[in-house]
């Protein structure tokens, strides 16, 4: 088979992997037990100190404290208490003692420098906050919208080397004390709770704790095709998600949980638990628009005069890889870089940085790193176009044998290989550069879509979110453009006129395919042609 033809196949498969690659997202895996087995693992007996077990609870029933439902004006106005640090601001509520903001003061809500900071809490009224605490199955059920006490009202951590504790405590007289223990670091997104329940009866508590985050969305709203916002997990070293659209009841997942939460395409908020092995996750719909991701710990028995405890690190921030991986719970799987081709987005994502970190525009990085790229794949560029052009030179001796052999197609096969040893031509050397760097594009594809370091990037000009579409569509239409000349300047294929249109139609097939792309893959896609016609027009003028 001609190169060329050959050529046309790769190109063709391309845009039949690319649509079903970016365009048809894949189920997430859910490789989990059934709610009935889920169901089951929840009763079953776990191990550790001060664990209730359903073998306790029938043999010794009468010291366990029969449960009380506790009432609150849910009605009633919290006070509000303000956390600062250099990365972020938070807004707590003693109400709950749950979140009501976090806006992050390094990334604004649009390309506009102007712009507000980004905000990762979206409450509504009579809403459930954000880092609630419930405590479903104990002996003293405690709704999440009870006030809290605390001695802070702002809590300043902007020029501070040291953490910060902010304590909010809530007690039911001679039952039980609830205190929740937040510490806060200037230097990081991830700060830690710890949620102590103190048995202030006169018999022992079964007590157990549901952290819970709940976001409110819009269903009316369309999802971004090229990302996934909703519950996501890590369960039995497995990242899960979950699409809002296809929540309808609630599901249990675990143990074996190491964290649960909520993200969108750039940001992530995660609740990691310090007992993975005791910790369940929950994921709940609450009507139409609320959706509640919590982590359930284990049940606990709780003497009278002691208390038991429940340890948690929060992150709540941006979907940087090196800080999502320094977290060491699997964090970093929230990233979409793709499971296969993940090994080659990273290593392609930190040159980029490297680079940037010398020229300050993500956009000139991108042209450097097509430069080095282009200059990796130098050899195998010459290979093909002399390949192709040797392959052109053929193409009259190759008809001659079509006509010659052309009632046994054996004999013309055998005739036209052996032609092809003795003039030491590779039919699949015009091809084979090609194979190799389908990879590079797709790594490069997904460090571009998906990395938050080119959000709201800048280049020149009209562009000013490399990490987007070209709003004119500039660039996709030069890039076709170049590709076209590109074709122009390829060896005419030999074969058949159909042949020849499918190659001439390529260039328009990719500029449409090539519209919605993030324009930062179109630039290196852009500069990518014009180095190939380069290096065409020296490997032409060199043979010529």
């Amino acid at each position: 088979m001609e190169s060329r033809t050959l050529l046309a196949i790769v190109l063709s498969l391309i845009i039949l992997i690319g649509y079903q690659y970016f365009f048809l997202k894949p189920q997430p895996r859910d490789q989990q037990p059934t709610p009935q087995q889920q169901e089951e693992e929840r009763q079953e007996t776990v191990t550790g100190e001060g664990t209730v077990t359903a073998a306790e609870e029938t043999v010794t029933p009468a010291l366990i404290k029969k449960p009380i439902q506790i009432t609150e004006d849910t009605t009633s106005q919290g006070a509000d208490v303000t956390v600062r640090t250099p990365l972020y601001t938070a807004v707590f509520n003693t109400k709950g003692a749950g979140l009501t903001s976090f806006r992050l003061n390094d990334y604004r809500s649009t390309v506009n420098a102007d712009s507000e900071p980004i905000e990762i809490v979206d409450v509504r009224t009579n809403m459930t906050l954000p880092l609630s605490v419930t405590f479903p199955e104990s002996s003293i059920t405690v709704p999440a919208e009870v006030i809290y006490e605390t001695d802070e009202s702002v809590v300043d951590l902007t020029r501070s080397e040291t953490p910060r504790d902010l304590i909010f405590s809530w007690t039911y007289p001679g039952e039980v004390e609830i205190h929740k223990a937040y510490t806060f670091h200037p230097d990081r997104y991830a700060f830690e709770l710890e949620v102590r329940i103190l048995n202030l009866s006169g018999e022992t508590l079964k007590e157990n704790a549901l952290l819970s985050w709940t976001r409110y969305y819009d269903p009316e709203v369309k999802q971004d095709r090229y990302s996934h916002e909703g519950p996501v997990g890590y369960v039995q070293d497995d990242f899960i998600s979950r699409k809002l659209n296809k929540l309808d009841e609630a599901e249990f997942l675990g143990p074996g949980v190491s964290w649960g939460g909520y993200e969108d395409k750039y940001f992530i908020a995660a609740l990691i638990s310090e007992q993975p092995s005791l910790t369940s996750l929950v994921i709940a719909k609450n009507g139409e628009s609320m959706i509640s991701t919590g982590l359930e710990g284990p049940r606990n028995i709780v003497p009278p005069g002691q208390s038991a405890s429940y340890r948690y690190t929060l992150y709540v921030g941006p979907k940087e890889y090196d800080l999502l991986k320094a977290q060491g719970v699997g964090l970093e799987d929230s990233i979409n870089f793709g499971s296969w081709i993940k090994w080659l987005a990273l290593p392609l994502l930190k040159v980029l940085n490297f680079i940037y970190d010398y020229v300050h525009n993500y956009g000139v990085a991108i042209i450097i790193l097509t430069i080095l790229i282009k200059l990796i794949f130098w050899p195998l560029g010459n290979m093909s176009y002399k390949s192709m052009k040797e392959m052109q030179k053929l193409q009259p001796k190759i008809k001659e044998l079509q006509e010659k052999f052309k009632e046994d197609k054996a004999k013309l096969q055998q005739a036209t290989m052996e032609m092809y040893k003795s003039h030491k031509v590779n039919p699949m050397g015009g091809c084979l550069p090609i194979f190799i760097q389908i990879p590079v594009f797709f790594g490069l594809y997904r460090a571009l879509l998906y990395a938050i370091e080119l959000r709201h990037a800048p280049f020149y000009f009209w562009i000013q979110d490399l990490s987007a579409k070209d709003p004119y569509y500039v660039t996709p239409i030069i890039m076709g453009a170049t590709m076209f000349l590109q074709q122009k300047m390829s060896p005419a294929p030999g074969g058949n006129e159909m042949q020849q249109k499918m190659m001439m139609w390529l260039p328009v097939i990719f500029t449409f395919l090539f519209l919605n792309f993030p324009s930062g893959l179109v630039i290196y896609w852009l500069f990518n042609n014009i180095l190939s016609i380069g290096q065409q027009y020296y490997i032409n003028s060199i043979k010529s």
